[in-house]
């Protein structure tokens, strides 16, 4: 639940959250078909899925993620959700068309999987993000979309110990074609797909103070988009 509504500088809310008051939910599991849908989707635009990451104890809705490897064309992992558009999310007047999302990440083709290399929050660190987001709009009746950010904790801390990010924004993934964007499920419900893409702190305080237009505007000008580099440039500091 919302402790409060704050407003950034730039005029946007900023939705502050307490641990979950209400217990453990049996999860959603989907209608019948739907997972194929987004799978088929997925598969037609971005290449075939080699294995996926299934949740074995769910709470609200079951989130599982699914794992393309990198292919001469795509050089570099995908990760996708399925689940997160198992109920619709609480979205505000306005924005009623966008209450079904799935989350995806795009990691670099030397990313680590094995079951011990999990086990190192450093290479799993994607997956706990993807997971944690997509349940976080059921869990608290709220939702994300296009631009929405969310700190590392508060105060915010690096995302793992490789990088200096501390937090992520959602945006729709640029190395893909623009019919990737949404599916429509064929009975007025549309699925949107959304990028996560780590910020660094600076990233973020200029998000909240100015609008993501001035962000949006640097990751154009340094060539920033979906494909995680732990080391990239922080684009709102000199040299």
């Amino acid at each position: 639940m919302s402790k409060s509504t704050e407003y950034s500088e730039s005029g946007y809310p900023i939705y502050r959250y307490n641990d979950r008051q209400n217990n453990w939910q049996p999860p959603e599991y989907g209608e019948v078909g739907w997972s194929e849908k987004i799978e088929d989707h997925v598969r037609q635009h971005l290449g075939e899925i080699d294995s996926v990451f299934h949740e074995i104890l769910s709470d609200v809705v079951h989130i599982d993620v699914h794992v393309i490897k990198p292919t001469p064309k795509r050089n570099y992992y995908t990760l996708f959700t399925t689940g997160m558009s198992f109920k619709a999310m609480n979205t505000p007047e306005g924005a009623e068309e966008y209450e079904y999302a799935e989350l995806m990440i795009c990691l670099p083709p030397d990313w680590r999987f094995t079951q011990e290399d999990l086990h190192n929050p450093d290479y799993y660190w994607p997956i706990r993000w993807l997971k944690m987001l997509a349940r976080f709009p059921h869990e608290y009746d709220t939702w994300l979309g296009w631009e929405h950010t969310m700190p590392n904790g508060d105060p915010a801390e690096p995302l793992s110990q490789q990088m200096e990010m501390t937090g992520i924004i959602l945006l729709p993934p640029l190395e893909v074609d623009e019919e990737f964007l949404s599916l429509d499920m064929g009975d007025g419900r549309t699925v949107h797909f959304y990028a996560v893409i780590p910020l660094y702190s600076e990233e973020m305080d200029l998000k909240l103070k100015h609008g993501s237009d001035p962000l949006l505007d640097k990751f154009e000008a340094y060539g920033i988009n979906e494909i995680v580099d732990l080391n990239r440039r922080n684009t709102c500091k000199a040299g």
